[in-house]
């Protein structure tokens, strides 16, 4: 295992959860703001959840070709459930209150929904992006199957070798990448929920 393989698949996990925030937030938004699409986004998004990831990068893969992409597009795939729910519930448990004092204050919809119930809600959406990032670091393992590199290939070798060394040197980074990423975002999370709290 090299450093830059470490990298490598700290750059796939970035740029799959960048992504996923860019696509899951205005996704989860949508389903708090039009109820006709509501039922339809959220049953989406638990579906692929429950898709077996390697199942998941194997279709992709046979649409998109073998290669990063590939690895990157199916972890947005598997990481939208907890963004979108997340947003999702977070704007709904905004309190009616609130809502009514910011439209009686002459906000706009989209206005109100920006500076005020966004804001507030922010700290429940940031607790699941912090479950995605978690999960893309695991799930960026099978990256490996469909020539996207990483630390999965590292694995694989390893258990295609069957070098152990290998194999627990790969784990332990990955182990290491997961617990920096929760408890970095986790020290984040309480600022948040304190800051919140004050206001």
């Amino acid at each position: 295992m090299t450093i830059n393989m470490v990298w490598e698949h700290l750059g796939i996990v970035l740029v799959s959860v960048t992504l996923t925030i860019l696509a899951g937030v205005p996704i989860g938004i949508c389903a708090y703001l039009f109820k006709s699409v509501r039922k339809l986004i959220l049953t989406t998004v638990e579906v692929l959840q429950t898709i077996p990831a390697l199942a998941l990068l194997g279709v992709i893969m046979v649409i998109c070709g073998a290669g990063k992409v590939t690895v990157v597009i199916g972890l947005i795939l598997y990481s939208l459930l907890p963004v979108v729910q997340n947003t999702y519930v977070g704007l709904n448990e905004v309190s009616p209150a609130i809502k009514e004092v910011a439209a009686g204050m002459g906000m706009t919809r989209f206005y109100r929904l920006i500076h005020v119930e966004m804001s507030i809600a922010f700290p429940f959406i940031f607790t699941g992006i912090r479950i995605a990032a978690v999960t893309a670091v695991g799930v960026a393992v099978f990256a490996a199957f469909v020539g996207g590199g990483g630390l999965g290939s590292v694995i694989y070798r390893g258990i295609h070798i069957q070098n152990m060394k290998m194999i627990m040197s790969a784990t332990a980074a990955l182990m290491v990448m997961a617990v920096a990423f929760d408890t970095g975002m986790a020290v984040i999370e309480k600022q948040l929920q304190r800051r919140f709290s004050v206001r």
